[in-house]
């Protein structure tokens, strides 16, 4: 089972992962188990144990039925949490569906709903719309500068 985890050191049994992940581990207030990956930062996703993500590891060890066909999903949505209550197997449709939509786009436009699918819509129709004056305007200088380089010639 634990061969099917990618990245991970085959030096491993799943006593010993089970033991190293306990030791990198600490309980936070909320019931999170929080694992201090290679690097310094909190709130990302930890590798740990050779290159494998840390809550992968853990859910192979501490739940187990790891399938590699599925992605582990965060119900606590703390990404460097190896809680095995916390950690469960969805399809990527799933847990793409489960994702949270923004609803601003990154330039802090209201988002609008698609009336086909009544979500909200995947691009921002006045980003979309600005986007394509300024190609209208680069357009019409290229022809324009193309006129005038022809006219001298």
């Amino acid at each position: 089972m634990l061969s099917e985890v990618n990245g991970l050191s085959r030096r491993f049994t799943e006593e010993t992962l089970r033991a190293y992940l306990l030791s990198r581990a600490t309980r936070s207030d909320t019931g999170c188990l929080i694992v201090r990956g290679y690097g310094a930062r909190r709130g990302v996703h930890q590798k740990l144990a050779g290159r494998a993500w840390a809550h992968i590891a853990a859910y192979a060890v501490f739940v187990g039925g790891y399938d590699p066909t599925l992605e582990v999903h965060h119900d606590c949505a703390v990404p460097d949490c190896i809680e095995p209550t916390h950690l469960r197997q969805l399809s990527h449709a799933d847990s793409a569906r489960r994702r949270a939509q923004r609803q601003h786009c990154r330039n802090g436009h209201e988002r609008e709903i698609d009336p086909a699918t009544g979500r909200l819509r995947r691009v921002c129709r006045s980003c979309n719309r600005l986007a394509q004056k300024r190609w209208r305007e680069r357009q019409a200088a290229q022809v324009a500068e193309a006129r005038a380089a022809y006219g001298r010639g």
